[in-house]
């Protein structure tokens, strides 16, 4: 059985689980007030040449999601997303529980947004009897694996910033984004670009956790405040510190991340030689080939996957992720065992 549910299917890259067990044994003070997370926000804040940005560590993405659009909007101010975005399809209603709703614009198959999705419903947002568009979420890679180029991330910055708008950017899996070869942004491009950004590590060789970069200076007074009203404050909070140091200070998490893309990279075109189609062409670690229905029963019995959406009445969307983990043997595996079943 080969696995390509997700990418957060194994605990934790080995070197990341030798450094939580090394320190283990110590006492350590709680919420994020210790000296890892002291040492790794230094770190973050050198590798995006941010020297002024407030660096809070998470849980997870949603959480990491609804905790900053609550601390960075005001009760009537909302949110413009691309209708296929994370926020809107797979959080069950967590930025509107905290009480800001969701502006949906129609993206592409990518699942990007650009200045001409944002613009129509800003001037709708001009109507004092709606809610005011004050915030653009974005996520690298999309949910269907695209990723933004800089040329692309600056016209939205620029947009958000002629519009009075603040650019978020979700980066759950980031580390596949700008590992990509289809991309050419780097960690100083974001931090210059968005107004916030994280860098996800749950799908990317942590045990759990994001790394959230606040760069504009407006938006980081109390924000620890918020983060511990959502109850988003980790009592052990060094675990967090560790595990993002760990990743980051020798390049280890952009190694992993490139492996995850090679992988699926190859994945995607030996499925594609052997004439399955794909939803769309992805250049990350998510990839969406399309199976005949007849063929799912045999797929079940080969590796694990998640079903994406039907394609048509006889046909369904399927996703495979590879991760840090995923063996290149698996890859030629599965490709092996199709062959003889199409």
């Amino acid at each position: 059985m080969y696995n390509f549910r997700n990418d957060y299917s194994e605990a934790c890259h080995p070197a990341v689980l030798e450094a939580l067990t090394k320190m283990n044994a110590e006492s350590v003070i709680g919420y994020g007030c210790d000296d890892y997370c002291k040492q790794c926000a230094d770190l973050i804040r050198d590798l995006c040449k941010a020297p002024h940005a407030d660096v809070q560590f998470l849980v997870g993405g949603t959480q990491t999601n609804f905790t900053a659009i609550a601390a960075f909007l005001r009760p009537w101010e909302s949110v413009i997303c691309a209708h296929t975005a994370h926020v809107n399809g797979h959080e069950a209603g967590a930025v509107e529980a905290t009480g800001h709703k969701l502006l949906q614009a129609q993206a592409a198959g990518d699942g990007k947004l650009t200045p001409a999705h944002i613009l129509p419903l800003v001037e709708e947002g001009k109507n004092e009897h709606v809610t005011k568009p004050r915030l653009v979420y974005i996520s690298d890679a999309t949910e269907t694996g695209a990723v933004y180029t800089r040329a692309e991330l600056a016209a939205l910055s620029q947009c958000c910033r002629d519009n009075d708008l603040l650019l978020f950017l979700d980066g759950a899996r980031l580390g596949c984004a700008l590992s990509s070869p289809a991309s050419d942004l780097t960690l100083p491009d974001l931090a210059a670009l968005t107004d916030a950004f994280y860098i996800g590590g749950t799908k990317n060789g942590a045990m759990m956790g994001e790394a959230l970069v606040i760069v504009n200076p407006a938006l980081q007074d109390d924000f620890f405040r918020m983060k511990k009203q959502q109850g988003a404050v980790l009592a052990k909070g060094w675990l967090l510190g560790v595990q993002f140091y760990t990743l980051l200070k020798d390049g280890l998490y952009f190694t992993i991340a490139g492996h995850a893309v090679e992988v699926a990279q190859r994945l995607q075109s030996g499925l594609k030689e052997l004439g399955i189609p794909m939803m769309v062409d992805s250049p990350t670690n998510q990839i969406f080939p399309v199976f005949p229905d007849r063929l799912l029963p045999e797929l079940g019995k080969l590796c694990t996957y998640e079903v994406w959406s039907k394609a048509d009445d006889t046909h369904t969307n399927v996703r495979f992720v590879t991760s840090f983990a995923t063996p290149a043997e698996s890859v030629e595996g599965i490709l092996s065992g199709l062959k003889p079943l199409l």
